[in-house]
């Protein structure tokens, strides 16, 4: 789905410009991203295989929930509807830890640049996994995963390419802030 969102500068810096989503990765206009990380107390982490249809990485396992930044949007709620559109929960502002802000430049094609700074969150997941509605466009298939094992497939070079190739710095930045609350 197309939206119009705003345009930011190599530094993140917002230009006063707005573009369609589609222009944004045609051109490599930097844009922003929510990205929010689900775990569980039973030292779990949510991760959403991303739907086949998709253009970037489909079929691989991500974030347990990401989208774009909608003109004009508020941060914390383009998280929130996010979070409700893709697995299908209503969580409170309070629930949402902020970690970092990402850039990250991925070259896909030579007409799909993006060019993005991921606004990251960690978040207990606090609904039963079965109760999770996951929206079909955007996400294949959900699954906990232990984060022991995640971090194993992610430094194992047969494994780690089922997931979206975030970098290195980027995962254990996730899985660090995720160990120290739970």
């Amino acid at each position: 789905m197309d939206e119009l969102i705003d345009l930011l500068d190599s530094n993140g810096n917002f230009t006063g410009k707005t573009a369609l989503k589609s222009d944004a990765h045609k051109n490599g206009w930097f844009h922003q991203t929510v990205h929010i990380w689900f775990y569980t107390d039973k030292k779990q982490i949510l991760l959403q295989q991303r739907a086949k249809s998709k253009d970037t990485f489909p079929l691989l396992w991500d974030v347990s929930v990401a989208g774009h930044i909608g003109a004009g949007e508020d941060i914390i709620n383009s998280a929130l509807r996010e979070i409700e559109e893709e697995i299908g929960i209503t969580i409170q502002q309070a629930d949402l830890q902020k970690i970092g802000c990402f850039k990250s430049i991925q070259k896909h094609t030579n007409y799909l640049i993006d060019c993005e700074f991921h606004h990251t969150f960690i978040c207990e997941l606090n609904t039963e996994f079965n109760l999770l509605k996951k929206q079909d466009i955007e996400v294949e298939d959900l699954q906990l995963k232990l984060i022991s094992d995640f971090k194993i497939e992610l430094n194992n070079s047969e494994t780690k390419k089922l997931y979206v190739p975030h970098s290195k710095k980027y995962y254990n930045t996730i899985i660090e802030a995720i160990e120290k609350v739970i």
